[in-house]
């Protein structure tokens, strides 16, 4: 599990690097930095799931907030999303952040479950 969550934390902070360029890089640098942060501690067993349960709240929140978009796009016959990095349409760039936002929640579940069996 260490090196799993090795590798998990350098994945979060490449991805919190790429975000540097975002229109909007704050919230989600935070969130991946956040989320990097979590599997450093939880690679040396020093977890705590009132954070982990932070974590899924503020992903619960936020999709909810990205909802709406999202189910528009499934409503649309969920159209590539993944075809150029600029999103020129809005439902590009919801749907990727809804996206984003259940990799993270995953992660987080994930998470909460291992250290719920220690």
């Amino acid at each position: 599990m260490k090196i799993t969550n090795l590798i998990l934390s350098a994945v979060f902070i490449l991805f919190a690097y790429f975000q540097l360029n975002d229109p909007d890089p704050l919230g989600w640098t935070l969130l991946y930095l956040f989320m990097a942060a979590v599997c450093v501690f939880a690679a040396y067993g020093r977890s705590h799931k009132y954070v982990l349960w932070v974590g899924i709240a503020i992903c619960l929140i936020w999709m909810g907030m990205l909802l709406p978009e999202f189910i528009s796009w499934i409503k649309m016959g969920m159209p590539n999303i993944a075809g150029q990095m600029k999103a020129e349409e809005s439902h590009i760039e919801f749907t990727r952040e809804f996206l984003g936002l259940a990799i993270c929640l995953a992660m987080l579940a994930w998470q909460a479950k291992s250290l719920s069996k220690h």
